[in-house]
C-alpha cells in the first residue's frame, strides 16, 4: 500500500529525513518511534505531499504520489493528530462531513455516512451531530477527529499522535476502539507516537527513527527480543522499567 524509497528531506543545513525506505503492507499499522526531531512528522508530512522530498519518491497503491495532485491525493487519505483540529465554526457534522462534501457527495449519502461513523466511535448521532467543537470534551473531539479522517473511506490513514493530549483512561479507550475500527475496515496506517507503549499494543510493525535514519523496522516481539541498536534499547527502556515498577507494586500487594 505505501512504499516509500530513498526518501530524503532537508531543512536548511539540517537533514530531517535521510534515506528512508520503508514498505507497508495492505491493511498493516506501522508505528513511527523516536526522539524528538528524528524524523517522524516529516515523514507523514512526505507521504501526504504537504512538503516535497529533496530526493526519492512516494508510492501509494502502486502510483507515485509526485503524479498526483497534492489536494486529490490528500482527500484519499484520513489524517488523524493531535490537537484534532476540528474546524471551530461548523458542527461536528460539518466537520465530519467536509471531505465528503468536497468530494461531490450528495446531501443524503453525507448525513448517513457522518451518522454511520459517530455510532461507530461510540458517539450518539442524536445528541451529537449538531453539537459545535467547544462543547465537547477532549475525548470526544478526539473521536470526531477520527470518525472526520475515516468519512471519505479512506484505505490509508496517517496519524500524528493523535492521543497524546487525552487522560489515561480516555487515551485506553480510544486506542482498543481505533483497533477495532481499523481491523474491521481494513485500513492501512502509518502511526507517530513518543510512547513506546503504545507502539507496542498497537502495531503490526514498529519502525525506529533515530536523527532521520531508519534504524530499525520488526514486530513489537521482535524488538523486545533483540532491541539490537542503541536508540531502540532506549526507546524500550522506559517501558520496562514501568513494568518491572508495576509488576513490583503488584506483588507487594498480594
Amino acid at each position: 500500500m505505501i512504499s516509500l524509497r530513498s526518501l530524503t528531506r532537508r531543512f536548511g543545513d539540517r537533514v530531517a529525513v535521510d534515506g528512508v525506505s520503508l514498505e507497508v503492507a495492505a491493511g498493516e499499522l506501522v508505528m513511527l518511534v523516536g526522539a524528538s526531531g528524528s524524523g517522524k512528522t516529516t515523514l507523514l508530512r512526505l507521504v501526504n505531499r504537504l512538503i516535497e522530498p529533496d530526493a526519492g519518491s512516494v508510492w501509494i497503491d502502486g502510483e507515485e504520489a509526485s503524479g498526483l495532485p497534492g489536494p486529490a491525493l490528500r482527500r484519499r487519505i484520513g489524517y488523524c493528530f493531535q490537537g484534532v483540529g476540528l474546524f471551530p465554526h461548523l458542527s461536528v457534522a460539518g466537520n465530519v462531513g467536509i471531505t465528503p462534501s468536497l468530494l461531490g457527495w450528495a446531501p443524503d449519502e453525507i448525513a448517513a455516512r457522518v451518522d454511520a461513523l459517530l455510532a461507530l466511535v461510540e458517539l450518539d448521532p442524536a445528541d451529537t451531530r449538531e453539537r459545535m467543537p467547544a462543547a465537547l470534551s477532549g475525548g470526544q473531539q478526539q473521536r470526531v477527529g477520527l470518525a472526520r479522517a475515516l468519512a471519505a473511506r479512506p484505505t490509508l490513514m496517517l496519524l500524528d499522535e493523535p492521543f497524546a493530549a487525552l487522560d489515561p483512561l480516555t487515551r485506553e479507550q480510544l486506542q482498543g476502539r481505533f483497533q477495532a475500527i481499523r481491523r474491521e475496515l481494513g485500513v492501512t496506517g502509518l502511526f507517530v507516537t513518543h510512547d513506546m507503549s503504545e507502539a507496542l499494543t498497537l502495531g503490526d510493525r514498529i519502525a525506529v527513527l533515530d536523527a532521520g535514519r531508519l534504524v530499525r523496522v520488526g514486530t513489537p516481539a521482535e524488538l523486545l527480543r533483540e532491541p539490537g541498536d542503541t536508540a531502540v534499547a532506549r526507546l524500550l527502556a522506559t517501558p520496562r522499567r514501568q513494568a518491572e515498577a508495576l509488576g513490583a507494586l503488584l506483588a507487594d500487594a498480594t
